[in-house]
């Protein structure tokens, strides 16, 4: 699969999932603009992959913000005159019980997690019209089935999972395709870091494992893939999904 000549934005694309992503579009010869408030790891991924001759940009960006939404679009058309593909993966978690929540606790969860998909839609659609292009959202099997001590993530990843359906529907006759992804357990550094706060990482690692029926939690490199399938040109015909890239953790017992 090829992307050369192809120009994406990946949100939240600095570490994890997203570091993952930028990487594989980043091989297949797309000009990748990195969207992260992490001013520090976007540029650093940006010059990594710079250095081997990717056409790879850091932006430093809140997406939950529209003049920041604003300023990398206008950006990015200004260096690639044009957007191919936009990557909504930027993410915030907060497990806890809903009481618990305070209410400026629950609207950033909200812009980070659901109002940055509104954004960079709303500002990016002109141009993805004009290409024809695609856009892949980062919802979670969270917004699928339910989950323990979760729900304000449920709730947003939720209204990805709908609002993507809507977009479809939407955008279906400007050729513009509209997907999402929902993972289960992802091995990321945030991942681990949870397992090395736990009294017992074994025991934790031993959960995680048995909440798949593939016996472990998918690789960030695994969902890019998902993803840059669904961006590119061999998934044509689909269009409005749900795509959950989980190790069977949906299909219950």
């Amino acid at each position: 699969m090829s992307f050369t000549g192809k120009t994406a934005i990946v949100t939240g694309g600095g570490s994890g999932i997203g570091e993952a992503i930028v990487r594989e579009l980043a091989t297949q010869g797309a000009n990748v603009v990195i969207a992260d408030v992490n001013e520090e790891a976007s540029s650093k991924l940006a010059a990594c992959l710079q250095s081997g001759g990717a056409s790879v940009v850091a932006m430093t960006a809140d997406v939950s913000k529209e003049e920041d939404v604003r300023g990398v679009i206008q950006e990015t058309v200004a260096r690639f005159t044009g957007i191919d593909i936009v990557v909504n993966n930027a993410a915030a978690i907060m497990p806890k019980f809903l009481e618990a929540f305070q209410e400026d606790e629950w609207d950033r969860m909200m812009d980070v997690n659901l109002k940055s998909v509104f954004l960079m839609v709303k500002h990016a659609i002109l141009e993805l019209k004009l290409s024809q292009g695609t856009i892949v959202n980062m919802a979670s099997l969270n917004g699928l089935v339910g989950q323990k001590m979760n729900p304000v993530y449920a709730a947003a990843k939720g209204g990805i999972v709908a609002l993507t359906k809507s977009l479809a529907l939407d955008y279906a006759p400007y050729g513009v395709r509209v997907n999402c992804i929902c993972p289960a357990g992802v091995s990321t550094p945030l991942l681990q870091q949870w397992i090395g706060e736990q009294e017992d990482s074994a025991a934790a690692v031993q959960q995680l494992n048995d909440m798949h029926a593939l016996g472990r939690p998918a690789t960030a490199e695994e969902v890019a893939q998902a993803v840059l399938f669904l961006a590119g040109h061999t998934s044509g015909f689909i269009t409005g999904v749900a795509l959950p890239v989980d190790g069977g953790a949906s299909l219950g017992y």
